[in-house]
């Protein structure tokens, strides 16, 4: 289960690389953030059972910051231009 953060924490890097080289810096910070719990988190060798929790949290607070932002902050209709 160790391997799988680290999986995780390969594909947020790259899409950090992807939004970084995009000009979209504050996502790129947020996915780099992410890579680095991750890696960090395969490392420490927990129990399986642990590493589902903390993905089932991590998925809940992901959940509840998507709805808010898409809820409260994104602009009706898109952006303008």
């Amino acid at each position: 289960m160790d391997r799988m953060y680290r999986v995780l924490g390969f594909w947020t890097a790259v899409m950090a690389i992807f939004f970084y080289l995009g000009d979209m810096y504050a996502l790129s910070l947020l996915f780099f953030g992410q890579t680095a719990f991750f890696v960090l988190l395969s490392y420490l060798r927990l129990s399986e059972r642990m590493y589902i929790y903390v993905f089932g949290a991590y998925l809940t607070v992901f959940f509840v910051g998507y709805s808010y932002y898409t809820v409260f902050l994104l602009p009706a209709g898109g952006a303008a231009h």
